[in-house]
This record gives structure tokens, sequence and C-alpha cells, in this order.
């Protein structure tokens, strides 16, 4: 039995991890002996021959395709040509945005064939078992599927009781090396579940509302594991790490007692820190801590039913710089009862949060399928104006209030990235007079590597011009990079002194490698760490 997983195309800008939620299941479905392969189109060009080569190498009888709202449509695609070029495959479709439209997705997408809705590591094993038996769907839960010209509901999954039961992470299977070289980050969970009701969220929706937890000794060893990969960060992904001070204490004294030496970043409520949790979580490697604090408006803090207030989140904030943890926060603009003013409320508070240590940034809401305030948008005062769901990127306005329009949700946000754009080119500057901080450097030498080396895999450079018979056109051995520059040849404004840097940067790291077979050098992407 050969199961393929598909990671659609999902912008580098949005600053992807390796897919977690694919390599859990490929981790099943091996664990019950399928066999699998990943295909990951984040880091991959997408094209119909690509897809057309790799069904007819691997010959799966079974392929699942993930996606998030915003890179639905691509999933779609990519359902829709795969049954195209063999009409016998059976597609299935997973993740957060075809859990809540699932209906839907069958109507609108006759070449999709089964939903699984939530959690999907159990459901893809006992597809596969049953695809080698009699292919009745109807006796594994938490499906709904096309049956002639009827759409059957096997039932709602329970959440998986034993997150400990779950094998490690495929993540072999994954292209860990592209996103390394990208400078991505890393993403792993010790936790499943939240018991908060944001409107905004389909997170209770889609894990249950009990919080799980992964035992302190697993989460080590899969901590420990990222460790070696050298990945520049390493993200604990739950939603809410700190909200049970017990697991998270517990995970850290794991960490210390191990003597492992290893930064990370979390996520957290502001209201569930406490100090000397920030202060062990800070010893354990700790360095970033990111709160969702939303609007600093009481009235629609209380609407969205975040349960939070702004003196919170300063005394959250100001325990972070006690304990030495760098704070981030995030705002969201376009929630029910923005008005002018409370943007303006907002961004002031933002300019407080700053003086006080804390990087800030904002999105804008969008309502994605299974959140409360798509479903009950009238009630809320929300007018959604699209459903193109690759505008779901929450970077430009796809909703209006009763008090603010769409011009006005992206001139904020326009003058936001302006800004940015400034703070950038005056990084540029003072890098040129040597008056930037290593911090600041970094920022903008990170942002330029990303999008070079990002545009050399998707253009398919390397392999289009990597490769060249004998040695570096005839020059010395220690020439090859020199040869590669050559046939690039164009570098855009990057230049090219800065361009060779990056790539033996990304040679010394591993991430790039110059091998040479059957008297040709070929330069080629380390994609398997």
């Amino acid at each position: 039995m050969r199961f393929l997983l598909v990671n659609p195309y999902y912008p580098i800008s949005e600053t992807p991890s390796p897919p977690l939620g694919l390599a859990f299941l490929a981790a099943a479905l091996e664990r019950a002996g399928v066999e699998v392969k990943i295909l990951d189109f984040v880091v991959f060009p997408y094209g119909r021959a690509r897809l057309a080569r790799e069904l007819a190498d691997f010959d799966p009888q079974m392929m699942g395709v993930t996606s998030v709202t915003m890179s639905y449509d691509h999933a779609a695609r990519i359902v829709k040509e795969a049954k195209e070029i063999d009409p016998e495959i059976v597609t299935v479709m997973g993740g957060p945005h075809v859990t809540f439209r699932a209906e839907k997705t069958l109507e609108e997408l006759p070449e999709a064939d089964i939903i699984v809705r939530g959690e999907g590591e159990k459901a893809l094993v006992d597809l596969a078992r049953r695809a080698q038996k009699d292919r009745d769907w109807e006796k594994v839960q938490g499906l709904v599927f096309r049956r002639g010209g009827d759409l059957v509901d096997t039932g709602v999954r329970p959440p998986i009781a034993s997150l400990d039961s779950l094998p490690t992470p495929a993540r072999h299977l994954i292209p860990l090396g592209r996103y390394r070289a990208l400078g991505m980050p890393v993403s792993m969970t010790t936790s499943r579940g939240c018991p908060f009701q944001c409107i905004f969220c389909v997170g209770r929706k889609m894990v249950g509302a009990k919080v799980r937890y992964r035992s302190p000794e697993k989460v080590v060893d899969e901590l420990a594991y990222l460790a070696t990969l050298n990945f520049h960060q390493i993200n604990i992904a739950d939603d809410l790490f700190t909200a049970n001070p017990g697991h998270c204490m517990a995970v850290c004294d794991e960490i210390l007692r191990r003597g492992l030496k290893v930064g990370w970043t979390s996520f957290a409520r502001v209201d569930t820190v406490r100090l000397e949790v920030l202060k062990k979580m800070k010893a354990a490697g700790c360095h970033t801590v990111s709160f969702g604090v939303e609007s600093a408006n009481a009235r629609i803090l209380k609407t969205i039913k975040k349960g939070i207030t702004t003196d919170q989140v300063i005394t959250a904030v100001k325990m972070c710089g006690e304990a030495g943890i760098v704070p981030h926060a995030s705002f969201i603009l376009g929630l029910p009862g923005e008005t002018p003013e409370t943007i303006q409320e907002t961004a002031a508070f933002g300019l407080r949060l700053k003086e006080l240590g804390v990087s800030y940034g904002f999105h804008l809401l969008a309502p994605f399928p299974g959140t409360e305030v798509r479903e009950r948008a009238a009630e809320y005062g929300i007018r959604i104006l699209t459903d193109d769901w690759s505008q779901y990127h929450a970077n430009r306005a796809i909703v209006e209030t009763e008090a603010v329009d769409r011009e006005t949700l992206d001139r904020f946000v326009g003058r936001w990235e302006e800004d940015f754009n400034l703070y950038l080119g005056d990084i540029k500057r003072r890098m040129a007079s040597n008056e930037a901080t290593r911090e600041e450097t970094a920022t903008l030498e990170n942002l330029e590597r990303a999008v070079f080396l990002y545009d050399l895999m998707m253009s398919r450079t390397l392999e289009e011009k990597g490769s060249w018979n004998g040695g570096p056109d005839g020059r010395q051995e220690h020439q090859a990079l020199e040869t590669l520059l050559d046939r690039i040849g164009d570098f855009g404004k990057l230049g090219r002194r800065k361009a060779q840097q990056i790539l033996q940067d990304a040679e010394a790291r591993g991430d790039l490698r110059c091998v040479r077979q059957g008297g040709r050098t070929c330069w080629e992407w380390v994609n398997r760490l």
C-alpha cells in the first residue's frame, strides 16, 4: 500500500515551517506498514508534469492533500490534476479549511473523494487498511465522502486521548534542508487542545476543548533531536504552552535535567504566565514568547471572547522582561466593533508596548470557515467581502465593520508596511557606514538570503544551470562556485558579491553542496538532513 501526502503551495512571506501535521500523518501510516512519500510544494515549484512524474514513479493507491484556507485553491488544483492524471487514485483532503467545509468541498470539487475531519492520524490509517480490504469507507469514523450521488458523513471521531501513543513525526520524509536554507523555523508540539472560545479561531473546534499532553520525556526527546538539525529557531507551537504550569515546568525541568542547551520559542496567553514559570522557561532555553493581544479596546476584547485585559498584557510583558525573555505581541484589526478610534487605541497601545521592549505586528481579520465570527457575521456586524480563499492571508482587508471600511483597514496596514520598509532601508544605510547593530544587520541579511535562495529554488536554477561537464569550466576545483555564479548571471539588486557570500554560507552550513559524478560538476540542494 502506497500513500502520497502533499503539502500545497504556501507563501514564503508567511514564514512556513516544515509541515508538522503531514509528518505526524506519515509516521502513523509508516507504523501501520504503509509506504509513504511526501511532496512539498512550499519549497519545490509545482507543475502538472512534475505531479504526473511523481504519480508514475511512486504509483500510490491513495493521495492525501492538506490545506489551510489560504492554500486551499492550490490544494484543490492538485487534487483535480491528480485525478485527471490517474482516475483510479483515491483522493483525500484534510486540514482545517475542508474540515469545516466538507460537504461544500465535495460538491464543488468532484475530483475529491474523501474529506477527513479534525485529527487525521487514526482516520488515515483506517482508510489505508480499508482501501486494501473492501473500500467500505462508511466503517471509518470521521469522514465525509461521496457515494454515488449522495454524501455520507461517518460522524465525529473523538480526539486522540493519548498523544504519547503517536509515533515521532516522520521528518525524514520532509525536505528539511530547504527550509533550513531559507532560515525558516522548525516546529514541534507538546500538547493539543484549547479550552478558550475566541471567535476568530478554529483551534478549539479542530482539536477539542480538552487539552491533552505529551509526556515531558517524549517532548524533550524530540527537542533534543531537533537541536541536532541546526535550524536557527525551534518553535513550540502549542496554542497554550503555559496554560498548565505543571506541564510547562515539567518540560523545562526535563530539559535542565539533561543539560540540553537549545534555544526555543513558544506561544502563550497573557493571563496564563507567571514569573516563576517564565524564569524556568528562560533557564531551559526559551528566548521569545508570543502573545495574541488582538486589540487594546476592552469592549472588542469582550466581544471576541478573548478574556484578557490590557493590564494583564502589561503585567505579562513586564514579567517577560524580568525573566529575560523577549515578548512579542500580535494584533488583529477589523474585529467586530472596530472603529477608527479603536484602531488608533490599539496602535497607541502597540507603541506603549514597544517602550517596554515588545516587538509587535498587525494582521487583518480573516474569517476562516469554522470560526464563530464567520458563522455569525451578521450578528457581529461584520461584512465578509470575498470567498476568494487566496485572499485570506490577513494582510489585506476582506471584511468591513459597521464603522470601518476596507480602504481604512488597508490604508493602516499599508502605512505599517511602508514604515517597515523604511526601517529596512535605514538599516541598509547604517550598514554601509558600519552604524547598524548586529541584530539589525542580521534582520536585513536574513531577509535577503531567504528571498535569493527561495527564488533559486522555485526557478529551478540549480537544476537547470548548476551542472556542467568536467571540472568548473577548466578552472581549479575550488572555483566551482565562481562557475556557478557565472552561469546564474542575474542577481538583481543583490549583486554578485552578496550572492556569492550567501551561497558560500549555505554550502558551509550544509544546505548546499557541490558533487562530482560521472565527469560532471553538480550543485544541488541538501534536501534531507
